[in-house]
């Protein structure tokens, strides 16, 4: 038996409030079944690319079921192991059938979003390297709009890099962006001048705590400062936030946060 939240927070916040499909060490479905009649939305954190690592069919239909039966609803996080930027065509290449597969594969499931990581692995940022890694992506992302991929459906989330350089690719495809707003804080950008650049094309926060240079901790381990600029975002955001965490007690202790603190 998994433990359960005390209450439901379906409803409870501006914004639509939810949490990963990795609460519990089990599978998509028992996750899912047990968080789905106290919270909004589930991110379905489809990681792995590898091999029997993603939903089978069954699975997904009977997670189909179970946003019918308690009004709940899905975005999906795509696979962290694949690189739409990669100098090698093939590892590009898979890149592209693995966004597409898990596409095809969710596409029943109304996701509200598709997370998407456009990792730069470069060494060193120099404006060469820079301009090749943008040329590729432009190429990649410009292959799964051309093959009928919707981009305001793809959310590019950010990372360890400025989001301005991804910004003409943004625009040119009309992408989304999710503000993880922990991984900002980790690298020292300023979550504030984000959001106010980007809000109008975010449909996804990404929350969770930060301390000690250590990200994906509960709500309650973030600093004074960090807590009042995430009470900020939020009272200005009415789109999907999903805590970001892998453990109940995290969960807990983050919606615990939310409703003492929070808009």
């Amino acid at each position: 038996m998994h433990p359960t939240l005390p209450k439901s927070y379906k409803g409870a916040f501006s914004f639509k409030i939810g949490t990963t499909s990795f609460i519990y060490p089990d599978g998509y479905v028992q996750n899912v079944k047990v968080l789905a009649p106290y919270l909004d939305e589930i991110e379905l954190i489809l990681f792995e690319s590898t091999p029997g690592s993603l939903p089978s069919i069954h699975a997904v239909k009977q997670l189909f079921s179970l946003a019918n039966e308690f009004d709940l609803t899905y975005n999906i996080h795509l696979p962290i192991d694949i690189s739409l930027g990669a100098p090698e065509r093939s590892i590009r290449q898979f890149a592209l059938e693995t966004v597409k597969q898990v596409i095809d594969l969710t596409a029943t499931l109304s996701p509200s979003t598709y997370t998407l990581h456009l990792p730069y692995d470069e060494a060193g940022g120099d404006g060469d390297k820079i301009k090749g890694w943008l040329d590729r992506l432009d190429t990649s992302i410009n292959k799964l709009v051309s093959a009928g991929i919707n981009g305001e459906m793809l959310s590019i989330e950010t990372l360890s890099y400025p989001l301005d350089w991804v910004e003409k690719i943004l625009m040119d495809f009309n992408l989304s962006v999710c503000i993880d707003v922990g991984h900002l804080m980790l690298y020292g950008f300023d979550p504030v001048t984000v959001f106010n650049k980007y809000k109008k094309r975010t449909p996804i926060l990404h929350l969770h705590g930060v301390d000690n240079h250590q990200d994906h901790l509960p709500l309650d381990r973030l600093t004074k400062k960090d807590a009042e600029t995430v009470i900020k975002l939020l009272k200005q955001f009415e789109g999907v936030v999903s805590l970001e965490v892998f453990s109940f007690d995290h969960l807990k202790a983050s919606l615990n946060f939310l409703e003492k603190y929070g808009p």
